[in-house]
């Protein structure tokens, strides 16, 4: 998810229009969440992140400095700390401060490659000692990533793992295993399984940004792939799927409609449905299985006091 809300890099229409077109125009309509992360969606997730109901991102904060200085193995001389997803390198300086400096090369991977180099200069000027050495590609894939092994440590914050069924989520923990290497280790952020009376306005905010940021991803077709969707005829939903244990984000037609993108049609009745977004909220030991159907081994679980969230230390 992209970190740096100057510094989105622009899709080709074509490709947008690839993306969306599939989904909506299937029996259930959906469209990817990668479509959020235009500039404007950046911007407020950002301020989604900042609000009194959205307890995530402030919870980790919390939790990381508390984290014992033995989760990087004492024996680990000149380790590489890398990010999967990292654009911003906030949450990893609780790592990379630690006493007596345990990394000494940082390694985030984002497809946002301005981003990143961004983030390259700004961390030699506040952390000189450090080699970043950003890497530009999906970490969704396997990555080859030489001189690594033996080495790294990966990290994987902010529950971007519950955007993953569990299928996909073991997938992507089996190929960060891979591109890391044997005896590895993998530092990784769970939001979890609790009340619905606590995630639901995590989701469904009183100032409505959350509302907001759904609905731009309508506001990013129209704009960069020349749709014609009336904004004021859908309306933002969060729901519990108790089921599936997810959020889901839904954007709701208020009336029978019809838009079009790329010259197709795309009809809506009252009250259908646009599914963009799943947030899993596993309970601890449902990560704990998806991580070792994965390959990894489990040395610890770190949560706040309240169990709002969770860090996991593997090991490869």
């Amino acid at each position: 998810m992209p970190n740096d809300t100057g510094l989105v890099p622009p899709l080709p229409r074509a490709d947008i229009i690839a993306a969306a077109l599939p989904g909506l125009t299937a029996m259930r309509k959906t469209l990817p969440a990668m479509l959020f992360y235009d500039q404007e969606g950046c911007r407020l997730f950002y301020r989604i992140t900042e609000l009194p109901e959205y307890y995530l991102t402030r919870t980790e904060m919390a939790l990381l400095p508390t984290l014992p200085t033995d989760i990087v193995p004492s024996g680990m001389r000149d380790g590489i700390l890398v990010e999967f997803g990292g654009s911003d390198e906030t949450k990893a300086r609780f790592l990379l401060d630690r006493p007596g400096r345990p990394f000494s090369a940082y390694m985030p991977i984002d497809v946002a490659a301005e981003s990143l180099e961004a983030m390259r200069v700004r961390m030699a000027r506040t952390q000189p000692w450090l080699s970043v050495l950003p890497v530009v590609g999906d970490f969704m894939q396997p990555l080859r990533l030489p001189g690594v092994a033996g080495r790294a440590m990966g990290f994987f914050p902010g529950s971007t793992i519950g955007n993953l069924d569990p299928v996909a989520a073991a997938g992507f923990l089996r190929s960060a295993r891979q591109s890391l290497g044997e005896g590895a280790r993998f530092l990784l952020g769970a939001d979890l399984r609790k009340s619905p009376k606590v995630l639901l306005p995590a989701y469904n905010d009183a100032a409505g940004v959350t509302a907001a940021f759904n609905l731009n991803v309508l506001r990013r077709l129209n704009r960069e792939a020349g749709a014609d969707f009336d904004l004021a005829s859908f309306r933002h939903e969060a729901v519990w799927n108790d089921a599936e244990s997810r959020i889901e984000m839904h954007l709701i037609s208020t009336r029978d409609q019809e838009a079009r993108l790329a010259d197709t049609a795309i009809r809506f009745r009252e009250g259908e449905s646009i599914h963009t977004e799943n947030s899993y909220k596993h309970r601890q030991e449902t990560l704990i299985q998806i991580v070792r159907d994965a390959g990894w081994n489990l040395l610890k679980v770190f949560q706040d006091d309240a169990g709002l969230f969770a860090e996991l230390l593997l090991q490869a």
